[in-house]
Formats: structure tokens, sequence, C-alpha cells
């Protein structure tokens, strides 16, 4: 029998197709849904470099933790590193990449949980001008010292401490806010030395390198390590641990990590940073103005 459709029968073929339509739409949004980030977190960032530089670096590191934990990881950074440090010491980073006597100093408080640092230590430096008639670390006690921020570990508190207890002199700090800034103001003559650490002296242009002279090297010591606070649920914790260390297994991955830089990334603990507890570091310390 053949079946000749009448405008009713249309309208109810096109609202049962509809329909169907709508259903299949609804379950593939069901099966999708789990690929799609369904916990937002953040990772605060020191403020190592200036602010361009900052988020050239990290954004894109965020951007592959996101993809491939499932989670919406955000770039938290501050303008200065007052404000990261009053921010840190609020607990308001889900997870952070920080100097670890940062994290030592808020452990007790907030009680942030080491997960990853590159294998290499991190050594603070002490630079001058190539042409720079000093020869002798004794010889900058008065003498302007350059240090991207007061707190840094490397590049300010051992140095401080070194001068202090190793070679018995003290010199004038000068905050200039990133490490870049320090190598800038001792090539332009705006300080008579400054305090980095290795892995930021060797990111500069060779021009700009070669025109330093590295005066003295502090003792190493383990490198920032990114730390999760422990409201963050383990397997989270786990799910960033284990993406950080297969980015630094990829190329791709490690590229991203060069430029922190963060390039053999490996597990890490609290109990790597305890012995700096025994360095008489707090002596130097500022704390943070509210």
């Amino acid at each position: 029998m053949t079946r000749i459709d009448t405008p009713a029968s249309k309208w109810s073929a096109l609202y049962q197709a509809h329909w169907t339509l709508l259903a299949l739409a609804l379950v593939f949004l069901a099966i999708a849904a789990p690929a799609r980030a369904s916990t937002s977190i953040t990772l605060g960032v020191v403020p190592q470099f200036e602010q361009r530089k900052l988020f050239a670096t990290w954004k894109p590191i965020v951007d592959e933790l996101s993809q491939r934990t499932g989670l919406e990881v955000k770039l938290a950074v501050t303008l200065t590193v007052q404000e990261f440090e009053q921010e840190l010491e609020k607990g308001s980073f889900d997870f952070v990449y920080a100097n670890p006597y940062h994290i030592l100093k808020v452990s007790t408080s907030q009680g942030y949980i080491p997960l990853v640092r590159d294998r290499e230590p991190l050594h603070g430096i002490l630079v001058v001008r190539r042409d720079s008639p000093l020869r002798k670390v004794e010889e900058l006690a008065g003498k302007t010292l350059a240090v991207p921020s007061p707190n840094a570990l490397g590049a300010s508190l051992l140095i401080q401490a070194d001068l202090q207890h190793v070679f018995k002199t003290q010199m004038s700090l000068l905050n200039v806010r990133t490490h870049s800034s320090v190598y800038l103001h001792v090539l332009n003559g705006l300080a008579d030395a400054g305090g980095g650490v290795e892995k930021t002296l060797s990111e500069l242009y060779p021009s700009v390198r070669y025109a330093l002279r590295v005066l003295y090297t502090t003792r190493p010591m383990p490198s920032h390590p990114i730390a999760a606070h422990p409201r963050i649920a383990r397997q989270i914790r786990e799910k960033m641990q284990k993406a950080l260390l297969e980015m630094g297994n990829t190329p791709s991955g490690k590229g991203l990590l060069d430029d922190v830089p963060m390039p053999y990334p490996e597990k890490t603990t609290l109990e790597d940073y305890l012995p700096m507890r025994q360095w008489g570091l707090d002596t130097y310390w500022q704390g943070s103005r509210k």
C-alpha cells in the first residue's frame, strides 16, 4: 500500500527527527564531557622576569598542562615579588613555582607540598662588569648590590650570608625587581655588583653575558620547586606531577621547560629543602608588608 503524506504527517516526521537529533547530541555531549576540564586550578609564579617575558614563558606551559591533565590550569602572576609573597602567605595559589626558601617560610602556615624541581642544583652568583677593577669580594664592602628581590634565595639571601660570614663584609642592597634588571644595572654602571643565579645568567644574550664577570659562586642548593597546596586532592597533585615529568621527556615539552629554566624535571619533597633551615638565612629575610 502506498503511503500518501499529509501536512500533519510531515510535521510529525520532522518533529520526531528533531528530537532524535537532539537526543543523539545529548548522548555525544555526555560521552565527551569527561574529557573536558572539570576542575579549575591556579599556578602562581614568582616574578623572576619582567611581565611580558614571564607570560611568554609560562602561558604555553599552563596550556600544555591543561591539555595533559584535563584540568583548567590558570596562570596567576603578580606585579612584584612582595605581592607574590603576600599571596603565598595567604595560600592563594593552588600550585606555585617559588624559590625554596619561600616554601620553607610558609611550610607551617600553608604547608605547600613540593612536587617537581629541576635535577640540576641552583647556585647564587655575584657578578660585576667584565672590565671592573674589582677582583676580590672583600673590595665590595660598602658598595651597591643589585638584587631581584631581598628575599631571592641564591641571588640575595645566600649572597648576603656569605658576604658577612665568609668575607666579613656587607653591601647596600638595591632592589631592582627582576634578574634581568640586576644584570642591566651592573652593565650600565647603576650598581657595583649584582646578585643572580647561574641559570638566569645563562639565558642572557651572549653579548650581555660576555660583558659580565662572575666574581663569586655560592654553595649549591636544590632548585625552585613546583609545589601544591594541601587543599588540592592527592589525585590532582599526582596528575600535575605526572604531566610535568612527562613534559621533560618530550622534545616539545622540554623546550617549554627550558625557558623556566627546568630542563630536567624530577620528583622532589620538602625533605630536600630542610637543610636550608640551618643556614641562618632568616637574619636577612624581609617580611612582606601588608
